[in-house]
């Protein structure tokens, strides 16, 4: 974990990122205390879904009849 002070942060912010970039966490401190971290971003899986997906997904019928559609959100339908 890497620490820099505010006058640092300030200065020195994109080298600062390129750290966090690669995986890094910084503390930002202010008079030798700490109050902000800077944290890699999590990776997140794509979300797009091909034709076939989508065929699949219509084919399944699972839309219950009779159920709103928060209904079918509390029941993970959606």
């Amino acid at each position: 974990m890497k620490t820099a002070n505010v006058a640092e942060a300030k200065a020195h912010f994109s080298a600062l990122l390129a750290d966090v970039e690669g995986g890094e966490e910084v503390v930002i401190m202010r008079r030798g205390k700490p109050v902000a971290r800077i944290v890699p971003e999590p990776a997140s899986l794509p979300q797009s879904y091909g034709l076939a997906e989508l065929r699949a997904f219509v084919e399944a019928k699972p839309c219950r009849a009779g159920l709103s559609v928060a209904d079918m959100r509390e029941q993970d339908l959606l």
